[in-house]
């Protein structure tokens, strides 16, 4: 997720300027994404050629929000309801052991001065699209409470607040682990707790500001609890902010729990998220963001398990070994064994969360495969994303295309009534869903 740029006050006509020239920019492209992209879905993804562009090409959907009695529209055997609403950006979503939920609503942080007017044009539009930096009673963590088991939560509970850009969530006994965008702190917590009022106490510190372009960092602790692993996005597309910029980024850290010490577990990721354990195999994989401004086809965003001390290419190649003529210097040393990802997910669908499904609500198709939030495309004419799909897996590998689960969160005039972001699985085996525009966490269950 691109950590959103703040600007200061500017003039109507500057705004208005700068956003027709960048359409008609646009709408002078010869490389026209006509297609949906499917060639460059699936476990072995057909790469285009690269196109380059001055100014990339851009569209968002304008946020409009829900309607009352509006919600997304699920596959056949499902049925969707709210179980809570009227949140502040709810980016990621964690069970207790309990079945109470945490939501983690956050916003994006103080981002460094832009200079570049490709950055101003890209921030710019995006800021027009979105509505801007969203209300200040965010960077918190609300519980929620189902009791009577509805799939509606009567309990809306502030559980900790004063967050600096919060997203990712770990319990490991009676510790629990947030992860803010520069660094992981540790809070007590005991079974029933409905808010946490005892300072935290930080465990190691993470890849900050005052750059800070991919802000969010994943959690997930190890089987045993021993470790914490966590995912830190690059801070930049193609570190245009400077090799330096990029000093433990890009990659997934691992952390001693009871020490704080960190090492490298993996690098060349450009933005992953979702960190999961694959039940079968027992290992780490991730979704991940990938590069942009090389074509409405290119690159396509992956799933992967991630390899201890696997290098993933970027910046310097892209699935594998395509290089990225835009980087210099090129690095012919670590191209050579950049690891190709196991599964392409489609070009600019901004995966944001993904979650294996081991419970029993939903139809047994469903069993051992992952569900992935796509929170959607912003740089290509024709929208990807913006819906979850799922992933069936055999073996512990990816087995068959994605289908897609939950949908309608564009309305038919392309405006985005929510966007998907971090998933979960209740207690109940229900799929819950955070959408940080619709204000939103969704649950999904089998069709009664």
């Amino acid at each position: 997720m691109t950590g959103r740029k703040k600007f200061g006050r500017r003039p109507k006509w500057l705004g208005a300027a700068l956003f027709c020239s960048c359409a008609i920019f646009l709408s002078a492209c010869s490389n026209d994404d006509a297609s949906n992209g499917d060639e460059v879905v699936g476990p072995n993804p057909r790469l285009p050629q690269q196109t380059q562009y001055l100014v990339p090409q851009m569209r968002i959907a304008p946020v409009v929000g829900w309607k009352d009695g509006e919600t997304p529209s699920v596959a056949t055997g499902l049925q969707i309801k709210a179980l809570a609403s009227g949140l502040n950006h709810p980016r990621s979503v964690y069970t207790l052991p309990n079945g109470d939920v945490l939501v983690v609503e956050s916003v994006a942080p103080a981002q460094a001065s832009v200079t570049r007017p490709k950055d101003l044009i890209m921030g710019l539009v995006q800021s027009f699209a979105t509505g801007g930096g969203g209300p200040e009673t965010s960077n918190r963590i609300t519980l929620l409470r189902d009791a009577d088991g509805d799939g509606i939560a009567e309990v809306h509970e502030a559980f900790l607040d004063h967050l600096n850009s919060p997203f990712g969530v770990a319990l490991v006994g009676g510790d629990l682990y947030v992860a803010n965008t520069d660094s992981i702190v540790r809070y007590p917590y005991k079974e029933g707790d409905t808010k946490i009022t005892e300072p935290g106490t930080a465990l190691t510190g993470l890849p900050g500001g005052p750059i800070d372009h991919h802000w969010t960092k994943s959690l997930v602790a190890s089987e045993d609890g021993a470790l914490l692993y966590v995912g830190v996005g690059s801070n930049s597309n193609i570190t245009e902010n400077g090799i330096q910029a990029e000093k433990d980024r890009a990659s997934i850290w691992e952390v001693d729990r009871m020490t704080g010490r960190s090492r490298i577990f993996a690098e060349g990721l450009r933005n992953p998220n979702g960190l999961s354990w694959e039940p079968t195999t027992k290992s780490l994989w991730t979704v991940v963001n990938e590069r942009d401004e090389l074509g409405p086809n290119l690159v396509p965003d992956y799933m992967t398990s991630v390899k201890d001390g696997g290098f993933y290419g970027w910046p310097y190649s892209y699935y594998g070994q395509n290089i990225d003529p835009r980087v210099m210097p090129q690095r012919p040393d670590l191209v050579a064994k950049a690891i190709s990802p196991d599964y392409a997910l489609g070009s600019h669908v901004a995966p944001l969360g993904m979650v294996f499904y081991t419970a029993s609500n939903l139809p047994a198709s469903y069993h051992g495969g992952a569900f992935v939030g796509e929170h959607g495309s912003w740089n290509r004419k024709q929208f990807n994303g913006y819906k979850v799909a799922f992933i069936p897996f055999k073996d512990g590998q990816p087995d068959g295309m994605p289908q897609d689960v939950v949908t309608g969160f564009l309305d038919a005039k392309e405006q985005a009534r929510g966007r998907p972001v971090g998933l979960a699985v209740d207690q109940k085996g229900g799929l819950l869903i955070a959408d940080d525009v619709g204000n939103t966490v969704w649950r999904v269950s089998a069709k009664q």
